[in-house]
This record gives C-alpha cells, sequence and structure tokens, in this order.
C-alpha cells in the first residue's frame, strides 16, 4: 500500500487486511494520522518520495518478504467475501495473479451501474513473475504467466467530499499530461473541445450512470472533463 495523508478510511482499510501475513506501507511524507494509525496496526512502514504512482507501488511490492502480494489503496476496503474467495483459491491454482473486482463507492453511494461497479484490476499476484510499469497514473501490473479473476470485490471509497475529489483531480491530470509529454504525444485541440459532450454521453447514457442518480451525474461529468483537462494542461506544457 502506498500512502500519503491517508487517514480518512485507513483504519478500516488495515482492519479488513487483519488476516495477511504482514502489511508494507510505502509512504511519502504524511503529516495527518496515517503513520500512526499503521503504527497501531503493527504495519511495516517506509519513506520514499513519491516521482509517481507506478515507480512508487513497484517499490512497495519489492518490499514485501512474500511472493504473493495483494496491493490495496488506502481508501479500499477488502470484504470478507473477497478475503475468503483469496484464502480459498490462492496456490491452488496455475494461475500467477488474479483480477480483483474493485466497486466505486462515491459520495456515499456504490455505484452498481456504469463501468465502475466490480472493474477487474490485476492486484493479487505474485511478484516473482512480474511487478508494475513506471507510469506516473494509470499504472498497471505486466504479469508473464497466466492470470484468472476473483468474483467478490473490494469497495472503493475513493473521495470524501467534492473538496478532495477536486485536489486528486488536479493532481492526476497534471501527471496525466506529464505522461502524455514523455509518450511525445501532441496536445489535440480535438481533445479540449470536443472530448467532454462525447465522454459525458457515453459515461451518463451508454454506460447507464442516469441509474446511479445525482452522484451518476457528477461522475459521468467530471469524467467527461478528465481528458479535456489533460489535454489541455499537454498545450500548456508544450507552449512553456
Amino acid at each position: 500500500m502506498i500512502t500519503l495523508n491517508s487517514e480518512r478510511v485507513l483504519p478500516e482499510v488495515l482492519q479488513a487486511l487483519s488476516w495477511c501475513d504482514e502489511t508494507v506501507i510505502v509512504d511519502s511524507g504524511s503529516t495527518d494520522r496515517t503513520l500512526a494509525i499503521a503504527d497501531r496496526f503493527g504495519c511495516r512502514v517506509l519513506h520514499r518520495d513519491f516521482d509517481g504512482f507506478g515507480t512508487q507501488k513497484g517499490f512497495a511490492v519489492s518490499q514485501a518478504h512474500h511472493d504473493w502480494v495483494l496491493v490495496v489503496d488506502a481508501d479500499e476496503v477488502v470484504t470478507p467475501e473477497l478475503r475468503d474467495e483469496i484464502q480459498q483459491r490462492i496456490g491452488q491454482e496455475k494461475a500467477v495473479g488474479y483480477e480483483v473486482p474493485i466497486s466505486l463507492v462515491f459520495l456515499g453511494k456504490l455505484m452498481r451501474y456504469g463501468g465502475e461497479y466490480k472493474m477487474p484490476h490485476l492486484r493479487l499476484f505474485n511478484r516473482q513473475y512480474g511487478n508494475y510499469n513506471t507510469n506516473r497514473v494509470h499504472e498497471d501490473v505486466v504479469l508473464s504467466g497466466p492470470v484468472a479473476r476473483l468474483h467478490h470485490h473490494m469497495l472503493h471509497y475513493s473521495y470524501g467530499s467534492l473538496h478532495e475529489y477536486f485536489e486528486k483531480f488536479n493532481r492526476y491530470t497534471t501527471a496525466g499530461a506529464r505522461d502524455l509529454v514523455t509518450r511525445q504525444k501532441k496536445g489535440s485541440l480535438f481533445q479540449v473541445l470536443f472530448r467532454l459532450p462525447l465522454t459525458f454521453l457515453k459515461e451518463y447514457i451508454l454506460k447507464l450512470n442516469f441509474l446511479n442518480g445525482y452522484p451518476g451525474f457528477l461522475w459521468s461529468l467530471f469524467s467527461a472533463m478528465y481528458p479535456v483537462v489533460k489535454y489541455a494542461k499537454l498545450r500548456e506544457m508544450e507552449e512553456v
């Protein structure tokens, strides 16, 4: 797990991991109660300056004492059903990794419709067969071997408030724009001018987020804003 001022739901997150042999936390300079909470739950805490999500998580994986690792964000809670499924299946199959379904809880509502319900993410794997890539955002695990999928999910308590959402939104869009620079992408005027309405209609109508009520509307709107702001920041970087 990587952390930075992650006290909001960290006690619930760590309590749900009490069955693990060890909990490794890589912190990048928390000033809230994150470290005190981690100490209370007996976690092994390491410090590393943050230089991107891929490299930070990759470092955390490399510090584990065991080969099988479960990567959990500091706002994700493993359900008892998922815990039991992991304990029953790990080591009983040929898979070297498992995709874990993750469901978004946004503004207090479980988003049962749209693409954020039980979205599979490769989070449980044998580190002898791979690790995270070096993407600053939208990092992925790259494995050499078969991957299976679990059925039960983690709950992602993503944002405690709209203020917190936009703090992360600003950091993520900046990191995303820098990734585009690294990949030698150009700031597309189309991405800035037309991406928002097209993405909103896809998220709100085609993906059925309107069935999630008011949180579904806001999620669709903010999801449509993300690529627009990212590419606008890319164009800004190109002009410097």
